[in-house]
């Protein structure tokens, strides 16, 4: 059978995960640093993804919905946990408990339905300030929890990445949770939470962002490296002469006689709208303009100053996570898993 290579691909730096969670693990200090891989690994690809970081030594990993949960379950030995976030719906019920996985319970409704159902080992998640999901810190959690097995008692800070008195709140408020209520570990620090320091550690952390090259704050830029490198293939390169317009809408006039390449990208790839006129893709160590509006499969880049550059070649689209955010005004997270299924995932 033949195999066909798609048009686009993501190259995918393993060195460079192993290495980001091994620095969020050190700075966890004697936490366990966990990895968190919901959004199928935040679009890289989460069963390769767990992969790695198990040969890595980490062994708490989360995902966000039981179906998730069950692209993984063939890699679960002992000593390896995954956790779902959001819980166990009534839907859920089945799956979950015949599941490795566990839940993170949220709510007083959850946690009634998985005591009616002798479910066994659980996780629990608190709000402490974010009111998205989570038992309200102000009730009784320790008698709603009350008959569970409780493995980690979670929170999650709402603005880690911003310096701010709620994430001090935050901290305040969970280790008055683990002063009085019963769990076997206690966690909040994300990838944010890791680079505030020691005192958001607690027993275990769980790294997101910073997992895939993101930058929660500046601190994490002395130790977290790029991971995934976007590519597109040209499909034509064409002659644009002084005068006419390029792409839809003819936002992008020629002033000059130019060359351009049409690249095989667009925004139904997660190469969005908002990088039109502003995005740079490179040849090499040249930077050349994205130039005109993103159409939903094709960018047009001006490569004037790239005469070598041909139909079939690979360029690489600038996407430095904390630079394509300024760019773009998306946030680091959107611009990881936008990226869309249409790319081939290329690990090296």
């Amino acid at each position: 059978m033949t195999t066909f290579a798609a048009p686009l691909r993501l190259r995918l730096d393993g060195g460079a995960l192993v290495n980001n969670w091994r620095w969020l693990q050190r700075r966890s200090g004697t936490a366990a640093c966990g990895a968190a891989i919901k959004a199928d690994g935040y679009g890289t690809g989460a069963v390769q993804v767990m992969r790695r970081l198990l040969d890595a030594g980490c062994r708490d990993f989360f995902v966000s919905s039981w179906t998730e949960a069950a692209s993984l379950e063939h890699l679960l030995q002992d000593g390896v946990n995954l956790s779902v976030f959001h819980g166990v719906r009534v839907e859920d019920m089945g799956r979950a408990l015949s599941s490795k996985a566990r839940p993170v319970l949220c709510t007083a409704d959850q946690i009634a339905r998985w005591k009616s159902a002798s479910g066994g080992l659980c996780d629990v998640m608190v709000d402490t300030g974010m009111n998205r999901l989570g038992l309200d810190r102000r009730s009784d959690v320790a008698a709603q929890m009350s008959g569970l097995s409780v493995s980690t008692l979670l929170s999650h800070l709402a603005s880690g990445d911003e310096d701010t008195d709620l994430s001090t709140q935050q901290l305040e408020r969970f280790s008055d949770l683990r002063a009085h209520v019963p769990a076997g570990r206690y966690s909040l620090a994300n990838s944010a939470g890791i680079c505030l320091g020691q005192p958001y550690a607690f027993d275990l952390t769980r790294p997101g962002l910073a997992l895939y090259g993101g930058i929660p704050r500046p601190e994490a830029s002395e130790g977290i490296a790029q991971v995934v490198f976007p590519q597109a293939q040209v499909l034509q390169r064409r002659f644009v002469p002084s005068g006419d317009s390029i792409g839809y809408n003819a936002t992008h006039l020629a002033r000059t006689d130019t060359e351009i390449a049409v690249l095989n990208l667009g925004y139904a790839d997660g190469y969005l709208r908002c990088f039109s006129g502003r995005g740079v893709v490179s040849a090499g160590e040249t930077h050349l303009p994205v130039v005109g509006r993103v159409s939903m499969d094709l960018i047009a880049v001006d490569v004037s100053a790239m005469p070598s550059v041909k139909e079939g070649d690979w360029l690489d689209i600038d996407y430095d996570l904390p630079a394509a955010s300024a760019l773009s005004g998306l946030s680091q997270y959107e611009l990881l898993t936008s990226l869309g299924p249409r790319f081939d995932r290329v690990w090296f």
